[in-house]
């Protein structure tokens, strides 16, 4: 019975690293390493095994408004949208961001019909683009550090990511220490540059791109008119000095080679929907058409119609505030502060953005048993970062998780993260209360 148990061990083991292999050898070369495990993969499983407060992941953790709960209700039961949408947007939600847009942006050429295209969630419309206009070996400038998401997509889509890092400045406050050098930026321009994507307010470091940036930015991009900018901006709501630090769209100041994204799940605390979209130049939004009609088709259609009444019911009056915009702002702002008292008492110094669902933090002064020898799934052939490993330890033994930045930098940037964490604040305020009493608890006995 013993000697059976080993050989069918053995055959066990055998036949799990022949799939493994065997596997590898299916998937497409662009699929290269993209199916090995992520930071996502590690740190949510290993908070939920150690209870941990989960400050790592980036989505709400309470429901969305009555009022956007009650939108989707009509939406089914009042509205029949309960049937496939038009493929390239569903018009109500086309019609609604349209105008939106108009205004934002001072135009009054945006049409319903062909400046504008929904998708499932931000996430999709950024691969429809990529796909889109992205050919085999077209470079792609990401700004760094950078969503994950961005350097994977580009890889699927044939492209190759080149990297420009936000450099440390010293400075107070997350827009002011982040710098982009723009002669840097210029630099990493070449004749197959195809696409820029600028995300602000920045994930993870929640900057907001001054005009001063933008228009900058804008010189550079419109000296080479090959390069679309593709503009992700999915926290446009979440700005909490609109006097000091607004939100600019770069499509105000350089309309015909950008395609802004954004969506619905962070503004309306429903990431579930999936409902992103696509604003710009009929020649820029095709290349999301041309994609979506043959991967989804098209964005489910209660979720569209739902938000297109959002959207309109958020312009009014919320809860003692002029919108339910300025509601969101003020609410976040709140929770952020709670955060920053939390991490101070850690001995961590924040770097305090002006918007987003993000801080930050300066971790130096932590001392912790770091492994130098160890490594991480995601990065099996380099030795675990420090923050890399300040997470795991902080998450097993401090009962608090933070996302490691060093998962949003290539190689060779990744010195730049060892002394810093993300924290997200886009968690009730028990929860965030919770958390500055497990870090008071273990730091303050230190």
């Amino acid at each position: 019975m013993n000697l059976r148990k080993a050989v069918v061990a053995l055959s066990s083991r055998t036949t799990t690293r022949y799939s493994s292999r065997l596997f590898s050898s299916f998937l497409a070369d662009r699929l290269h390493g993209l199916d090995r495990p992520t930071v996502w993969h590690e740190f949510s499983p290993l908070a939920a095994q150690h209870q941990a407060i989960n400050l790592g992941q980036g989505f709400p953790d309470g429901d969305p408004p009555s009022f956007v709960q009650d939108a989707m209700h009509a939406a089914v039961f009042h509205k029949s949208a309960n049937q496939y949408a038009r493929s390239a947007a569903h018009m109500p939600l086309a019609q609604v961001l349209a105008d939106e847009y108009n205004t934002k942006l001072k135009r009054t050429d945006i049409a319903a019909e062909t400046h504008i295209a929904t998708a499932v969630g931000c996430t999709h419309a950024l691969y429809c683009a990529l796909t889109g206009l992205i050919q085999a070996g077209d470079e792609v400038i990401l700004l760094e550090p950078a969503f994950d998401i961005y350097s994977s997509q580009v890889q699927m889509a044939g492209g190759k990511a080149v990297y420009v890092p936000l450099r440390p400045s010293g400075k107070e406050g997350a827009s002011q220490y982040f710098q982009l050098d723009l002669d840097e930026f210029e630099r990493a321009i070449t004749p197959r540059t195809k696409a820029f994507i600028l995300n602000t307010p920045h994930n993870p470091t929640g900057k907001i791109f001054s005009q001063t940036e933008l228009e900058g930015i804008a010189a550079v991009v419109q000296k080479h008119p090959r390069i679309t900018i593709l503009a992700d901006e999915v926290y446009e709501h979440l700005v909490f000095d609109k006097a000091k630090e607004p939100h600019i769209p770069i499509a105000s100041l350089l309309w015909d080679q950008t395609l802004t994204l954004s969506s619905a799940g962070k503004t309306f605390s429903c990431t579930g929907w999936k409902v992103g979209w696509a604003v710009g130049p009929p020649h820029l939004v095709q290349a999301v058409t041309a994609v979506q009609q043959w991967v989804t088709f098209s964005a489910p259609t209660p979720n569209q119609d739902a938000i297109a009444q959002a959207l309109v019911q958020a312009r009014q009056p919320y809860a003692g505030f002029a919108s339910y915009y300025d509601y969101l702002a003020d609410d976040y702002h709140q929770k952020q502060q709670l955060l920053v008292a939390a991490l101070q008492s850690a001995g961590m110094t924040p770097i305090v953005p002006a918007g987003g669902f993000f801080i930050m933090a300066d971790t130096s002064a932590i001392d912790f048993p770091f492994p130098t020898k160890e490594t991480t799934p995601a990065m099996p052939a380099t030795p675990m970062p420090r923050d890399w490993a300040l997470s795991r330890w902080m998450t097993q033994t401090v009962g608090v998780t933070a996302i490691p930045p060093s998962a949003f930098y290539s190689p060779n940037n990744v010195p730049l993260a060892q002394n810093l964490l993300r924290f997200a604040y886009c968690k009730n305020a028990e929860t965030l209360q919770e958390a500055q009493r497990r870090f008071a608890a273990y730091f303050q006995k230190q």
